[in-house]
């Protein structure tokens, strides 16, 4: 996955699936692309790249609470 797109992994969606990924901490949002199979770690959903972690601030923190929804 590269770090400089907004891509995102998850476990089943289709790839090329769009999600709105919002930060419930600071109400950032980022629109994502699905592009790869993960996170592999119990209680995470998705995996973010690192310019979409950037856009929602959440680089410093490494995780977040966020909430998604399919937008295409």
């Amino acid at each position: 996955m590269s770090s400089s797109t907004l891509t995102a992994a998850h476990r089943s969606l289709a790839f090329g699936t769009r999600l709105k990924v919002t930060n419930r901490h600071n109400g950032r949002s980022v629109v994502v692309r699905v592009n790869d199979r993960g996170p592999f770690i119990r209680g995470r959903v998705l995996d973010l790249s690192r310019a979409a972690a950037q856009n929602i601030g959440m680089v410093a923190s490494g995780t977040a609470s966020v909430c998604y929804q399919v937008v295409g």
